[in-house]
């Protein structure tokens, strides 16, 4: 498998595999996330199971005007019902895939959640994976945690990097570089979480999780930059060719995935990690193209 390096090469690998994936969406009654489904039905690898208020999905013209099949409506009274409903057609494996549409995300979360009857494992770490294509990098870009963890504990982090390791060699990238980002390339007590990236970078040349480069702390310029990185005289097995960078918070997190669809005219989609089917919780202002993608991310996901 070559590796994938633009979002239109994801969509062609997908829709090359012939692999149709079931997807559960939440009220999917607004334009763009109906919309980014339907593309996603016809490109052929969902079938879409809308769940919530029928009649309103059916409203949607790029929906009532579809007639190739791959597509079922299952009635919900309340967004909680239909947020309940969904979650329980993934754990009995009814559905591959699970989506937000027009509903609180708090209201999906709780559901996801749930002790006795959601979807993440116990002992799992649920993180948000993003991926950008950016004009002026050489590739896709995948970065951690944009979405769900506010500070992660070393122990998140390992599962962030665990889970991005999987993320990418889905991607057809024999060797993933990632980068375990700081404001500086040095370690400082200052700044607790750089204490343990050493301990996770030894984790990686063990082969924790599998065949993958993990060095750090590294800035995002040295990261992504192996001009900065020679000039600051700096050695890292990253080489300025990272493939994914693990940012230290929520907050560094969601303002990469803002500053560059904003200021660098990126591309970006988004996935949830450590459920047991990737769920696709898109913001309220992400495009029906930002949409389409992330379930297009999420699809790759699978195994």
């Amino acid at each position: 498998m070559q590796p994938i390096r633009t979002f239109d090469d994801m969509t062609a690998h997908l829709a090359g595999l012939r692999r149709v994936c079931r997807l559960a969406v939440v009220c999917g009654s607004d334009a763009s996330t109906a919309g980014a489904v339907m593309r996603a039905v016809e490109a052929g690898f969902v079938e879409a199971l809308f769940v919530g208020d029928c009649a309103a999905v059916r409203q949607q013209p790029c929906v009532s005007a579809w007639s190739g099949g791959r597509v079922s409506y299952i009635e919900a009274g309340s967004q909680i019902e239909a947020a309940e409903l969904a979650v329980t057609m993934v754990r009995q494996g009814q559905a591959d895939l699970l989506m937000k549409g027009l509903l609180h995300t708090d209201t999906l979360l709780r559901a996801v959640l749930n002790k006795e009857w959601g979807i993440l494992p116990r002992g799992e770490v649920l993180t948000h994976i993003a991926v950008a294509q950016i004009p002026s990098y050489h590739k896709l870009l995948f970065f951690s945690d944009a979405a769900v963890i506010p500070y992660p504990t070393q122990a998140q982090r390992m599962a962030q990097v665990g889970y991005m390791a999987q993320m990418l060699h889905a991607f057809g990238i024999d060797e993933p570089r990632i980068a375990l980002v700081h404001c500086a390339e040095t370690v400082s007590d200052k700044f607790p979480h750089t204490m343990g990236y050493g301990d996770i970078c030894s984790r990686a040349a063990r082969g924790e999780w599998g065949r993958v480069i993990v060095d750090g702390p590294l800035d995002l310029r040295t990261a992504c930059d192996p001009v900065a990185l020679a000039v600051k005289g700096i050695t890292s097995p990253v080489g300025g060719e990272a493939d994914a960078v693990i940012l230290p918070d929520i907050e560094a997190g969601n303002l990469m995935y803002k500053a560059l669809s904003l200021f660098a005219s990126a591309r970006v989609a988004g996935t949830l990690q450590g459920t047991t089917a990737p769920v696709v919780l898109p913001s309220r202002g992400d495009s029906l193209e930002a949409k389409y993608h992330s379930l297009a991310l999420a699809a790759m996901s699978l195994n």
